[in-house]
């Protein structure tokens, strides 16, 4: 195992341990960490679990991550190159939108998540987990249109790169989204290198 997943581990213990959102806990089946590289370069951030997430103990396991990783095939990606979390970590009754409360007790958890991974960028999907990192942005106006900034956390200002794309759940409801998304999406490779370069 590697030293970034254990580090990962123990911030799963402690969120568990300090009953965060104790009343979403209590009616989920598990709390839904994350999946896949937990040193990778890309990092998706959703917004919470859904039934398949919260039975599987996986994120974008559903009709939503299906889509998800078609478009990371489409950009000669796979689920094992990237990291995959939601900004809130369990189920939300009825898959309702999680409640601001929610995602301001859990946004430490994950600022520390993102700094166990260091990766070189952050992906929003949808605007609940965007709107903490660009807050008085609009998705439809920045989507797909990387962004340079810094968050505040342990009394330091961290510098992140991130990228808000909408929802693939948004684009299954919403055909005329399915495009912009797959399009969106297919630039992500070319953001890497230039920050690799």
């Amino acid at each position: 195992m590697s030293t970034t997943q254990s580090k990962l581990d123990e911030l799963t213990q402690e969120i568990i341990d300090k009953n965060i959102c104790a009343e979403l806990k209590a009616q989920a089946t598990q709390l839904v960490m994350g999946d896949g590289n937990p040193d990778a370069d890309i990092v998706f951030i959703g917004e919470a679990p859904g039934k398949n997430e919260d039975i599987q103990g996986k994120p974008f396991v559903g009709a939503a991550g299906k889509f998800l990783n078609e478009m990371l095939g489409a950009a000669a990606m796979d689920r094992s190159d990237v990291y995959i979390t939601n900004i809130v970590k369990y189920r939300p009754p009825n898959n309702r939108d999680p409640l601001p409360q929610e995602k301001a007790e859990f946004w430490p958890y994950l600022l520390r998540q993102l700094q166990i991974i260091n990766p070189k960028i952050v992906i929003t999907l949808g605007r609940h987990s965007m709107e903490y990192f660009l807050p008085d942005m609009k998705i439809g106006d920045i989507h797909g249109r990387p962004q340079h900034i810094a968050v505040r956390y342990d009394n330091s200002d961290h510098e992140m790169m991130i990228m808000p794309l909408f929802h693939p759940a948004a684009a299954l409801y919403k055909r005329s989204l399915r495009q912009t998304l797959i399009d969106d999406f297919l630039k992500v490779p070319e953001v890497i290198k230039r920050l690799n370069d």
